[in-house]
Formats: structure tokens, C-alpha cells, sequence
């Protein structure tokens, strides 16, 4: 009886595999970055050879660091970086171009034609997404009428899309030798493409995007079967789960319950609540969105609130300001002022998203006085993470019609005591780190280990998850009250920058 499930977590800013056991723990991890491409500002592109031959390194890398043969892996899951959209050719296998990560904005003049003709929400109903530069469909629009050759490739079903999943698994399966072209509903909930009641692509919204349905992958439920590995990595492995990233690490948080919620800390901030069965518009501006759908079982759904710009923030102030050295570094620099000294800083790179969806924002700091220095902004940037985070969750609590009794987190941030902290204190519920932080890889092995009889069902999962710290809030409610109006005034001044 094969003993881990393998997970191949493909991120924003690099590709890991973690092999886990059947308690959830981490037997061997792998982990290797890949290049941010930026042609011009508001741009952002992955090269996805880099990151298949990273994906392959890290596969190989995992398995000799634990000494695991073949044999010894019962199924792989994978989840990805969502909305980041690739196109290949399906007789060679190489892409057209570099994958539009899901952060590029290049597609704003879009999103205001598309607009134009039936306002930002004209697809919300269908698809419970607003029109913004985020999501996948008006990306693959922009490759099809900017890339050469291109729509006519794409027409004689020569060209295939994919977010970075579908690439992975067509490649892991074959590639030009019979590679299968899947996604998982989670990831196709996030093109703009899918009806969400039906689940299936839209015929309607296909001709409103002028996009051939020849390129689109079959879409399928988040656990079960997607083929078998071809590759050497893992030869004759079932590929039996996929989840995007964020739905992961909902799944890796257990979170089964309708109301229950959780937010990963990373680039950006994704915060999910799971709402059950029942599919809930948002009038709070939040995304309607596929949470997940294990074999035998109804779909279910989540609300989402999407963050562009959190761990990011702190990356931007390492790499362009030269103000800490290492990431890890700003949790002792802000501590060594008592408060932010007034500043705030509103990171809004690529515009705002929920709940704000301003695609005219831009970043700005605010409140800046002779007093403030580079402790009070280090501070201000890991506060900006918590208050985007109380702006979501306020939101999510009209939307669902329930008070958040506390916040399940994960995420490379998590690991930073003072940020937990504050987030406890501004959101006044306690805020609860699991055994296992690396929830996103976790939920990806779970839907794959349930696929494949791995894991019985839902309480084996439930079973394994722990918690390692609670961070309770101890904040008094006028100091509270009077950083988050200050947080307000900063929001409302990032706003119509652009334009």
C-alpha cells in the first residue's frame, strides 16, 4: 500500500513539492522560484517552460530528499497560482507567449469597453465575478487579438488555454504525445468563462470574450480522476485532485462547513468562507465563487474577498526601497516603534480589489509627519495587510449574514507574531494558526488522497487538523475605532489616481 500523496503546489512566486503522510504531516519538500517579468508597469508574466522544468525539478528533488520510490505515492494533487493564463500549441507544446500572471493589468482598457456596454457586473449572475483585469477571460481576449497567428491557430483547435494547472496536468500526461487538456471547477470558476450553476463553459459568454471553445480544457470535479503521470518524475502516478490555490487551502483548513472561513497570507490575501450548496451573489462586493466538489458529492460554494497586494507589499519594501534585507527583518523593525506614528500605506499596485474594485487606485502613504520613520512604515506595511483584511471580512459578514467568530490563517505571513496580533486586535475576533501552515499544498493532497481511498472521508481530515497558536485580541475599541478611520481616509485618498 503506497504510504504519502505528493502535492504540486505551483505559486505565484515559485513551485514547490511537499510529500505528506496520512496525519497531514510533511515528509519531504522541494521549492525553487521562478522569474517575475515586468515588459512595462502594470505588467506581469511568468514563463511557463521555467516553470514546468521547475516542476520537474522539484518532483525529482522531493523524492530524494525522503529516499521515496514510485511505489511509495499513492496519488499526486496539484494546485496553482489561479488566473494566470497560458496558451500552447498543442503539436509542439510551447507557448505563444509568457503566461499573463493574474496581478497584469494590461487588460484595464477592456475591462472599461466591456463595461461600457452593460456595466461592471454585466457577467456577475453567471459567473459571480465583476469584470476586472483579474480574472482569466480577458487575458486569453487580449493573447488572441494581440498574439500572431494566434485566433487562427486557436480556431483550427491547434492552440489550447489553460490557467497554470491545465498546463501542468497536459504536460505531466504527455504533452504533444497525448497530453489530456483538464481543469478542475475551482480554476475555471475563476475565468470568467463558466456558468456556476451549470458548471460548465457558457456558449453566451464564450461569444461575448470572442473566445473559440476549441482552446478551453474539460472541465471536471476538484477530486478525482485526471489522468496518470507519463513523466519519469512520477511514471504511472494518478494526478487525482486539483484545486486553485485559495480553494486549497480552504480544504486544507478543513473548513467544511457552511460559515466556516479562512484567509492565506501571501502575495496577495485570500479570504473564503465556505456557504454550503447554496450559490450566494454578493452585494458587498465579493466573489461568487466554486469551493470545491469531492467524488459523490454536491458542488459547493464560497464567497471570496481578493487582496492584491499583501506579502508583496513587504517584498516591494526588501527589493525597490532597500529598507530591510530579508523578508523576515520587518517584524523586528516594526516592533521597534510602539504604533504606526500616523502613516498608513495603502498598497494599491494594482488597483484595489475587494471590496473596492477600483481599478483607478494606485498606492499611496498618508499621514506622513517629521516624526515618522522607517519603523513606523515597516509597521504601516504589515498593518495595511490586516486592515484590507478587516475591510474583507466586514464585508463578508453583511454579505452572509453572520458575525465571523474567529479567523483560521495561513500563509507565509502567518509566521509573524506581531501582524497576527494586530489582525486580532483591528477585527476584535481571535485569529488561529494551524499545526500545518502550509495549508494550500495540504488541501491539493487531500482532495487527491480522497480521490483515491487514501483518506476514508472528511472526518480523517478533520482529524488532522490543529491548532498552534491563538492570538486573542487586546486592543481597547476607541484605539481601534481611530486607526481604522485613519485607515479609511488613506483608502479614499488612493482612489481615481489613475485616469
Amino acid at each position: 500500500m503506497p504510504t504519502y500523496i505528493a502535492a504540486i503546489d505551483q505559486g505565484t512566486t515559485s513551485t514547490r513539492c511537499i510529500v505528506f503522510d496520512r496525519s497531514g504531516a510533511i515528509v519531504s519538500l522541494a521549492q525553487k522560484e521562478h522569474r517575475q517579468i515586468y515588459p512595462q508597469p502594470g505588467w506581469v508574466e511568468h514563463d511557463p517552460d521555467e516553470i514546468w522544468r521547475n516542476t520537474l525539478e522539484v518532483i525529482a528533488l522531493a523524492r530524494i530528499k525522503a529516499k521515496l520510490q514510485v511505489g511509495d505515492i499513492a496519488a499526486v494533487g496539484i494546485t496553482n497560482q489561479r488566473e494566470t493564463t497560458v496558451v500552447w500549441n498543442r503539436r509542439t507544446g510551447k507557448p505563444y507567449y509568457n503566461a499573463l500572471v493574474w496581478q497584469d493589468m494590461r487588460t484595464a482598457d477592456y475591462v472599461t469597453r466591456f463595461s461600457n456596454d452593460g456595466g461592471q457586473d454585466r457577467f456577475r449572475a453567471k459567473t459571480g465575478l465583476p469584470l476586472a483585469t483579474y480574472f482569466s477571460g480577458l487575458k486569453l481576449r487580449w493573447l488572441l487579438d494581440n498574439v500572431e497567428g494566434l485566433r487562427a491557430d486557436a480556431e483550427r483547435g491547434d492552440a489550447l488555454f489553460g490557467n497554470m494547472d491545465t498546463f501542468l496536468v497536459w504536460n505531466l500526461t504527455g504533452g504533444p504525445q497525448g497530453g489530456l487538456h483538464l481543469t478542475d471547477q475551482t480554476n475555471a470558476s475563476r475565468t470568467q468563462l463558466m456558468d456556476l450553476e451549470t458548471l460548465n463553459w457558457d456558449e453566451e459568454l464564450l461569444r461575448a470574450f470572442d473566445v473559440p471553445r476549441a482552446m478551453l480544457p474539460e472541465i471536471r470535479p476538484s477530486s478525482g480522476d485526471f489522468g496518470t503521470v507519463s513523466s519519469e518524475v512520477l511514471p504511472g502516478v494518478p494526478i487525482a485532485g486539483i484545486l486553485g490555490d485559495q480553494q486549497a487551502a480552504l480544504v486544507g483548513q478543513t473548513c467544511f462547513e457552511p460559515g466556516q472561513a479562512k484567509n492565506t497570507y501571501g502575495t496577495g490575501c485570500f479570504l473564503l468562507m465556505n456557504t454550503g450548496t447554496e450559490l450566494r451573489h454578493s452585494t458587498y462586493g465579493l466573489l461568487t465563487t466554486v469551493a470545491y466538489q469531492f467524488r459523490g458529492q454536491p458542488v459547493h460554494y464560497a464567497l471570496e474577498g481578493s487582496v492584491a497586494i499583501t506579502g508583496a507589499l513587504v517584498q516591494w519594501l526588501r527589493d525597490n526601497l532597500g529598507i530591510i534585507k530579508n523578508s523576515a527583518d520587518i517584524e523586528k523593525l516594526a516592533g521597534s516603534v510602539d504604533d504606526n506614528g500616523g502613516a498608513y500605506f495603502v498598497p494599491a499596485f494594482s488597483g484595489l480589489y475587494a471590496p473596492y474594485w477600483k481599478a483607478d487606485a494606485r498606492g499611496v502613504i498618508a499621514g506622513l509627519t517629521r516624526f515618522v520613520n522607517k519603523g513606523h512604515l515597516a509597521r504601516a506595511v504589515l498593518e495595511a495587510t490586516a486592515y484590507q483584511t478587516v475591510d474583507v471580512v466586514r464585508a463578508m459578514e453583511q454579505d452572509a449574514s453572520v458575525k465571523l467568530s474567529s479567523l483560521r490563517v495561513d500563509g507565509g505571513m502567518t509566521v509573524n507574531d506581531l501582524l497576527m496580533q494586530f489582525q486580532s486586535d483591528v477585527l476584535d475576533v481571535p485569529v488561529v494558526r494551524p499545526t500545518i501552515t502550509e495549508t494550500t499544498a495540504l488541501g491539493a493532497a487531500y482532495a487527491a488522497g480522497l480521490a483515491v481511498g487514501y483518506w476514508n472521508g472528511l472526518d480523517d481530515l478533520r482529524q488532522n487538523w490543529g491548532i498552534a497558536q491563538t492570538y486573542e485580541p487586546k486592543m481597547a475599541q476607541d484605539t481601534r475605532n481611530r486607526l481604522l478611520h485613519g485607515w479609511q481616509k488613506a483608502v479614499e485618498r488612493s482612489f481615481g489616481w489613475e485616469g
